[in-house]
């Protein structure tokens, strides 16, 4: 089988490498995957990481392949088993951070900069704040205060290093001989407890990461450093495209990926760039699109009932009564959690920008118009507008004007942030940060810095507040609080959707898409479960209530998310408890996350055992077998949604990225459960039963039908919906592409069957050439207009081809 080196992929696999699923394991995947019908492997990051890390991440060096993994030999064998299978590899690359590892050798750049300091050739490395604590970096990774810590300390004088428990940190030259005391005083970091990293950190991190050190790949000799590797294993044919971990995270994301694309040749690149409503990726970034979350919410969207949806919410507020800004509401939800972690977890971010932006009124190339902003002030309001955006970031630059999207998003927060203060003169604060963030006021270095700061530090603020923090607190319907999601408006109409789809085709028309990432809360399959509840909303509400009785949990609000999250696990289908040592991690993750009785930094012991035990004896106990009526009468909305979105995934614009395990039914919630190693079959041809195999069988036609068919769905191929016509129109969802291969998909079908069902509802199939046949049921001989009942009669959906024309 030959392959394009140069082509874009046709469909991808994605593959969780780790120290139990190395280089030689993927490898013997491959004639399974090569028979599924990927054209590339998408490996998670392959360059040294802290050894036994599950994700890699963590990069702890730039120039090798993995160890743990196999290095770079194994790295090669994969690929040439790959390519000799016509396969491809694209990896996943880190340029945001890397690790503060234990022992902190093992990061030699980073290493370098604690021993040297500033003078190091490393420094510019590192998003390092020199004028915060006496020019010395905090590193807090104590485990109390310095003066009870103490006692832990060992200095190996003569190997010029400083032991405290697993970390290892290097002695300043010249200051070997000092005692323990003044021997930290004099170094070029300051060791300090953990705690204080939340107000005093001045170093850039990913998100409220501490481990994970911000690099400033902005700087051309770190690009080239950092990227050397990966960009000699595309050179030399090891590697065929990439996926950018977390852009939003850099300081200019435009400017590096125009430096990577010319570095690359130009080779196939998605970002992983996660798109609020109605956002675009901006025009200007040489990349193929993104990772693909913009595309699971419109496809999670199309399967959720828009009035059941509210039903269940009714349900939860009149089942759990929580305060509007707790829960109750979406918006209200998410301003209280941006405005907590503003203030707690990203304290120190905004502190330093507060210094930049005093810095920048008070500096002799700003008009005298700027001086005498209080930093009060300047914090309230930088506070004021940071929790108001609705995106992750805008994407100025000093010296350009900024997009006209991102000067009227800061319009709009700086008119609410105007709001927060009481005199109106003082409020001219605004202004200042406003035109600071959109890079306004001149292009100086504090300008050049606040404007890159606010950006990342707003990003930064979106991800925690949203994703880990207000998906946790709002959880009336759990499949809409994915990253990429709408809790507040879940439901997609068909019409939505194929605007979407028809924009995809035009503007992006090779973007990633997925429906299942070792990022996602839940699985496709889980949310597939839990966004049927929405066809059964009063049905959930007195079944919470039944088990509130039998089984009552620590809060009514754990309660809600367990059981839900317990259903979407399967919960109640083949008469066995889901897996307690799988739901209790998951849940007790969602309860520090959201904040509300227990954190990950001030734990509450009894609460979190209590949260345990109810799970342990409720949701994973004998309580839920009175699931299974539930689960019996909703199992074929399930089926539904579940083949319906893989189709759409496997065949809408965009190439489609098949997490692993995902070709059959894959129940996994948050990490590290979507993160265990999988298990392939011996043979590419072993089916299993039931859902599990019609989904295989319908992955497996359609990722091979895009290998042999390139240009049907490709950048050259086209987007036409089809719609149905008749009195259930709005439950048959169908496209064509390039008017050789259609989809069909039903939606909503129970609303569908109380309705009456198909009835005399109609598609009209694209004229001209051979009859049409559906790849799925083997079906032929249709053509023009066909009932949606006869259509569908062997399933709820079909993937039709011309006869002959496979």
């Amino acid at each position: 089988m030959t392959r394009d080196s140069s082509a874009p992929p046709t469909a991808t696999y994605r593959l969780q490498l780790q120290p139990a699923f190395p280089f030689a394991a993927a490898e013997r995947a491959v004639p399974y995957l090569a028979a599924l019908g990927a054209s590339h492997l998408h490996l998670s990051p392959v360059l040294e990481a802290v050894p036994g890390s599950t994700h890699g991440y963590d990069v702890t060096g730039h120039d090798a392949v993995r160890a743990e993994l196999g290095g770079e030999e194994g790295l090669r064998s994969l690929a040439a088993t790959a390519h000799a299978h016509g396969l491809g590899l694209v990896l996943d690359i880190v340029p945001n951070h890397m690790a503060l590892p234990a022992p902190e050798r093992l990061n030699g750049p980073l290493w370098a900069v604690l021993r040297d300091g500033p003078a190091s050739p490393y420094a510019p490395w590192f998003d390092i704040d020199w004028s915060a604590h006496g020019g010395r970096v905090l590193l807090p990774v104590l485990g109390g205060r310095l003066g009870d810590e103490l006692a832990h300390f060992r200095a190996d004088r003569r190997a010029g290093v400083l032991h405290y428990h697993d970390h290892v940190l290097p002695l300043r030259p010249g200051t070997e001989h000092l005692p323990l005391p003044q021997l930290l005083d004099a170094q070029w970091y300051r060791p300090a407890w953990w705690r204080l990293a939340r107000t005093e950190l001045n170093y850039r991190r990913f998100f409220t990461v501490s481990e994970l050190v911000a690099v400033r790949v902005e700087e051309p000799e770190v690009f080239e450093a950092t990227h050397a590797t990966v960009l000699r294993l595309l050179r030399e044919g090891v590697v065929d495209g990439l996926r950018v971990d977390h852009p939003d995270g850099l300081a200019d994301p435009a400017a590096y990926l125009r430096r990577l694309d010319e570095a690359t040749g130009g080779r196939w690149t998605v970002v992983e760039k996660i798109l609020g409503p109605g956002e675009r990726l901006p025009a200007g970034w040489p990349a193929a699109g993104t990772t693909g979350y913009d595309a699971l919410r419109h496809v999670d969207g199309l399967f959720t009932d828009p009035a059941g949806a509210e039903e269940l919410t009714a349900a939860y507020r009149a089942f759990a009564a929580p305060p509007a800004d707790l829960g109750g509401q979406w918006p209200a939800t998410l301003r209280r959690a941006a405005r907590h972690v503003i203030t707690h977890e990203l304290y120190a971010e905004t502190e330093r920008l507060v210094r930049t932006a005093v810095r920048l009124c008070e500096g002799s190339a700003c008009p005298s118009g700027l001086r005498d902003h209080a930093p009060w002030a300047l914090r309230t309001a930088l506070r004021e507008i940071l929790v108001r955006l609705p995106v992750y970031r805008p994407y100025a630059t000093p010296g350009r004007p900024a997009a006209p999207e991102d000067a009227t998003m800061l319009e709009e927060a700086a008119r609410g942030a105007r709001a927060a203060f009481a005199v109106p003169e003082e409020a001219a604060a605004v202004d200042v940060v406003r035109d600071a963030a959109l890079g306004r006021l001149g292009d100086g270095p504090e300008q050049r810095d606040f404007c890159a700061r606010f950006a990342q530090t707003a990003s930064a603020l979106r991800a925690k507040s949203v994703e880990d923090t207000a998906f946790y607190r709002y959880v009336p319907l759990l499949s809409a609080a994915e990253v990429g999601g709408d809790p507040g408006r879940p439901a997609v109409t068909p019409e939505e959707f194929h605007a979407y789809c028809a924009r995809t085709q035009a503007e992006r028309p090779l973007t990633g898409t997925v429906l299942s990432t070792h990022d996602a809360k839940r699985s496709a399959d889980v949310r597939a479960r839990i966004a049927a509840l929405t066809a059964r909303p009063a049905r959930w509400g007195e079944l919470m209530d039944e088990l509130w009785r039998r089984a009552p949990g620590p809060d009514r609000h754990v309660a809600w998310q367990a059981w839900q999250t317990a259903f979407g696990l399967g919960a109640g289908t083949d008469g066995e408890p889901v897996a307690a040592d799988r739901l209790v991690p998951a849940v007790l993750k969602s309860v520090r996350e959201a904040g509300l009785r227990t954190t990950w930094t001030e734990p509450d012991a009894a609460y979190e055992e209590a949260v345990a035990g109810f799970v342990a004896d409720g949701p994973c106990g004998p309580a839920a077998s009175t699931l299974a009526p539930l689960a019996r009468e909703l199992a074929g909305a399930v089926r539904t949604h579940v083949l319906g979105a893989a189709l759409l995934h496997l065949t809408m614009p965009g190439v489609p990225d098949v997490y692993m395990g995902t070709e059959r039914l894959y129940a996994a919630l948050v990490d590290p459960d979507n993160r265990r190693p999988p298990a392939f079959p011996e043979s590419p041809e072993e089916e299993p039963a039931g859902l599990s195999g019609e989904k295989l069988r319908l992955t497996r036609a359609a990722l091979r039908l895009r290998r042999e068919h390139p240009g049907w769905f490709g950048a050259e191929a086209t987007y036409e919906p089809l719609p149905a016509g008749g009195p259930a129109a709005a439950h048959c969802v169908a496209f064509a592409r390039t008017g050789a291969v259609v989809t069909v998909v039903t939606r909503l079908p129970l609303r569908l069957a109380a309705g009456g069902g198909w009835r005399d509802t109609v598609l009209d199939l694209p004229p001209g050439g051979a009859a049409w046949r559906d790849v799925l049921s083997g079906r032929g001989g249709l053509r023009g207009r066909v009932p949606v009942a006869e259509l569908l009669r062997e399933g709820p959906v079909a993937l039709l081809v011309r006869e002959g024309g496979e």
